[in-house]
């Protein structure tokens, strides 16, 4: 059967929201409209009118996405060797939402998966020019939404390659057996002046200055100020919650 492709939005609600909050603000009585492709709410708090379920753009999967099937939330190591890849700790939650009937709810039992660089810019289970990494699966793995709609990872902060800015890959499939199915496939990235904090540190620095930062980014530059992470810092490192509404055909 084939995939149905979806037409899709992210929510982006500004800066960083507890998954308490966040259920509190979507949970809410309010005044709902569909407008220019994405779902749309106001909420006053403190006098201010807040925006969610904002259309986002869909952005290429890119050529170093394996499907292998790894149902893990602490994706830091190859399973082969139990080897970690080393780098700064970032706890990502990604909260997912089906939109319609100017409804914005949770969408539990959606595949979620994520992949992405080390912190020396190398993808595993690869053939590059730079590198082979055929038979590891370090930094991939996919979570199935919770009643909450949320998946969530222990990664590492991405370091970088040459032409890209620093970014995680993000799929989101529902299930085939489903009555309707389909997948939203994007990128996530990081304000520039956060990464380049980051890559002070070793192992990133070890690979030096990245050339491209979020504007010399020809993918980025197609919407990618509208897929924004805006992590925190903890005492391990970092966390981050992002939300994705997918609308359904």
């Amino acid at each position: 059967m084939s995939v149905r492709r979806s037409k899709a939005s992210t929510i982006a609600l500004g800066h960083l929201l507890s998954r308490r909050q966040v259920v509190a603000l979507l949970g809410a009585t309010g005044a709902f409209w569909l407008m220019g492709g994405g779902l749309f709410f106001r909420r006053s708090i403190a006098g201010t009118q807040v925006p969610s379920c904002v259309g986002r753009p869909e952005q290429t999967e890119g050529p170093y996405f394996v499907d292998e099937h790894l149902n893990r939330s602490d994706i830091r190591s190859d399973p082969t060797t139990g080897q970690v890849k080393p780098g700064t700790p970032l706890a990502l939650t990604l909260q997912i939402f089906r939109l319609g009937s100017g409804d914005c709810l949770p969408l539990a039992g959606a595949q979620v998966d994520i992949w992405h660089c080390d912190a020396l810019g190398v993808y595993s289970d690869v053939r590059d020019a730079g590198f082979d990494t055929v038979g590891q699966t370090f930094l991939r793995g996919y979570q199935i939404t919770d009643a909450h709609g949320e998946a969530k990872f222990v990664t590492i902060y991405p370091g970088w390659y040459a032409g890209r800015t620093v970014h995680i890959h993000v799929k989101v499939r529902t299930a085939h057996a489903a009555e309707r199915h389909f997948e939203f496939t994007s990128q996530m990235y990081f304000e520039d002046g956060l990464t380049d904090r980051v890559h002070t540190d070793q192992p990133y620095a070890a690979k030096g200055r990245r050339n491209a930062r979020n504007q010399d980014d020809r993918i980025f530059r197609r919407g990618g100020d509208q897929l924004m992470l805006a992590p925190t810092a903890t005492d391990e490192g970092y966390a981050a919650a992002f939300a994705i509404g997918l609308q359904f055909p």
